[in-house]
């Protein structure tokens, strides 16, 4: 192992000792107001740097999330710098990732008809990396302007076969599946061309129990929430990077209750980690899951790649819970509502 590798995970974990603590998180639940919890994180936290400079009596909460995913942004962007076999390839996802969020957040936008709202909220720090025409999308006001906008990318071809239904709105929980799939596809294929051994078995062992939890929690939502036939269920999974069996996911999506989904989810080994994480709903596990493999392999691992995106999904993770202290005060919840939407 080269010494720039020792020395991404070394950064890494020395960016992690500095995160939120659980007296600051009790320290931001003691704020009754968004500028109070604006002042905390600048005293306290390691959000410092990029709040030093904002007024926080006169800070919008949409201005405080850019600043603050501006921020982790640029951490994920240091880290990938490194010398390392799939540093450039962690570059791209997290740029990719960053490109379907805000492609989602148009579509939602546009089945609100209030694209106009777009250009506003878009971080400005993704517009010199990114693929996406931003002044084009942000002027389409239809969906045959957003694909025109989109002809360019990759992600036409992904969108192009949706289409609005008869009241103009677009599936966009369907539309968001198929782009985060090609998001894992991408990094399940990066890591199997340019990693081996021990890195690549950790490496695509995280992604693998992502995409179970995934594929349970999609069979869940459309049994609960769409009552889909089990072979239309089935073709909205992503069975080849899963260590889930196709047979079990047959089982899983031919059950007749969600008791039974979770019943037979929780006899698989990536199953087990239900009882561990605790959860709200069910599209809340796969981020705990995400939580709980990470905080595990950012101390164990030997594999700076292994860290790093451990480092990544305890940076998403933490960002979360501030976005969810922000909201929750904005709207004056009880302290105890708010905990529970923590993960930690």
């Amino acid at each position: 192992m080269s010494t720039t590798s020792y020395a991404v995970s070394a950064k890494a974990r020395s960016k992690y000792g500095r995160f939120l603590t659980d007296r600051d998180y009790a320290s931001i639940l003691a704020c009754q107001s968004v500028p109070e919890v604006m002042v905390y994180l600048k005293s306290h936290t390691h959000y410092a740097s990029v709040l030093s400079e904002v007024n926080e009596r006169d800070v919008h909460r949409g201005r405080l999330e850019m600043l603050l995913r501006q921020y982790l942004f640029n951490e994920f962007d240091t880290l990938c710098r490194y010398d390392s076999s799939v540093s450039a390839g962690f570059s791209r996802y997290v740029i990719e990732k960053a490109e379907v969020e805000q492609i989602i957040r148009f579509l939602i936008l546009l089945n609100s008809n209030s694209t106009d709202k777009f250009i506003f909220q878009f971080p400005a720090f993704l517009a010199k990396h990114t693929e996406l025409d931003i002044n084009k999308l942000a002027n389409a006001r239809d969906y045959e302007e957003f694909l025109d906008a989109l002809a360019s990318t990759s992600y036409h071809e992904i969108l192009k076969p949706f289409k609005p239904d008869e009241k103009g709105r677009l599936p966009v929980s369907d539309m968001e599946n198929k782009l985060y799939e090609r998001v894992l596809r991408h990094m399940c294929e990066l890591i199997d061309k340019r990693t081996k051994g021990k890195e690549r078995q950790e490496l695509m062992s995280i992604y693998r129990t992502i995409n179970d939890y995934s594929i349970f929690s999609r069979i869940l939502r459309l049994k609960k929430y769409y009552n889909l036939s089990p072979e239309i269920i089935k073709s909205n999974m992503l069975p080849e990077y899963s260590s889930l069996s196709p047979r079990l996911i047959d089982r899983m999506c031919e059950a007749e209750s969600s008791a039974e989904v979770f019943r037979i989810m929780q006899s698989t080994g990536s199953g087990r980690l239900i009882d561990k994480i605790g959860y709200n709903y069910a599209g809340d596990i796969i981020p705990r899951v995400q939580y709980k493999l990470a905080k595990k392999n950012i101390h164990f691992s030997d594999n700076p790649s292994v860290v790093m995106i451990s480092f990544m999904f305890l940076s998403e993770t933490e960002l979360m819970n501030v976005i969810s202290l922000i909201e929750g005060i904005r709207y004056q919840l009880d302290p105890k509502i708010i905990q529970s939407l923590l993960i930690r």
